[in-house]
């Protein structure tokens, strides 16, 4: 398939979001771990949609039961899908949110695409193709981390990492601009392919967060990884530590 197919499916799924009204909350297990009838809406047509142009593929999404790992789906082509990433930013209206869809072929990012409705901003990789910001190609910053901002994720679903989470983030930020906290994994992924921000990390997050950024920001020539330097597994949860291109080395608050 071509990726040109995934935009426009990811395109439309945006506009669902983009239209819906004050959603309905439902919780899940952990703090604040919301979903809403949009999450699984989305979800429903995007798996409806990428079946129709890849009957083959398996699914692995958050939202329907289909969030587990299997055997199966190391071999030939799996989607991996988050319907919103942000959930907690589209219930209260606090911007952005993302719709993000990442392709595997045997168990390694083959194609992504990320896309937040709200500012238009389409972001899509293929291995070893480059990536793009709504057609364009985009690099990530050559600026040393000390002359940018920096990003991360409180992984506010898991308690047991809040404190060593706030402990990176406190010794992180003399050694940059400022600190930034989106609530979205996935835009904060494209933010350092894009060049807005050095840096972004988080002590654990799903693969359907890392699945498709993860790869735009490899495209982008981005370093991505878990916070001890070790690839991401595409197989399930994952710290993560993405790096643009004036970042050389992991930073030193990162090491235990």
């Amino acid at each position: 398939m071509k990726i040109d197919e995934i935009i426009e499916i990811v395109r439309e799924a945006g506009n669902i979001l983009l239209t819906a009204k004050r959603p309905k909350v439902m919780e899940k297990s952990g703090h604040a771990n919301f979903v809403t009838e949009t999450d699984e809406k989305v979800q429903r047509f995007l798996v409806e949609k990428l079946k129709a142009v890849l009957p083959e593929a398996e699914f692995l999404g958050e939202e329907d039961g289909q969030d587990v790992f299997s055997a199966k789906m190391a071999s030939g082509y799996c989607f991996v899908i988050d319907p919103i990433d942000g959930t907690s930013n589209f219930i209260y209206a606090y911007r952005p949110s993302v719709v993000s869809v990442g392709l595997l072929k045997d168990g390694k990012p083959y194609m992504a695409v990320v896309y937040n409705p709200y500012d238009d901003m389409m972001f899509s990789a293929a291995a070893g193709q480059g990536a793009y910001m709504n057609g364009e190609k985009i690099m990530s910053s050559e600026a040393p981390l000390s002359d940018q901002l920096a990003c991360f994720g409180t992984a506010p679903y898991y308690e047991e990492y809040r404190d060593r989470s706030f402990d990176i983030a406190k010794r992180l930020l003399p050694q940059c601009v400022d600190l930034r906290r989106s609530g979205t994994a996935a835009w904060d992924m494209c933010c350092v392919a894009l060049g807005r921000c050095g840096l972004y990390f988080e002590l654990k997050i799903q693969i359907w967060d890392y699945a498709a950024a993860a790869l735009i920001a490899k495209e982008a020539g981005c370093s991505v990884t878990d916070i001890e330097g070790n690839p991401l597994p595409y197989t399930g949860a994952s710290s993560a530590l993405c790096m643009g291109r004036g970042v050389k080395e992991i930073p030193d608050c990162f090491k235990e």
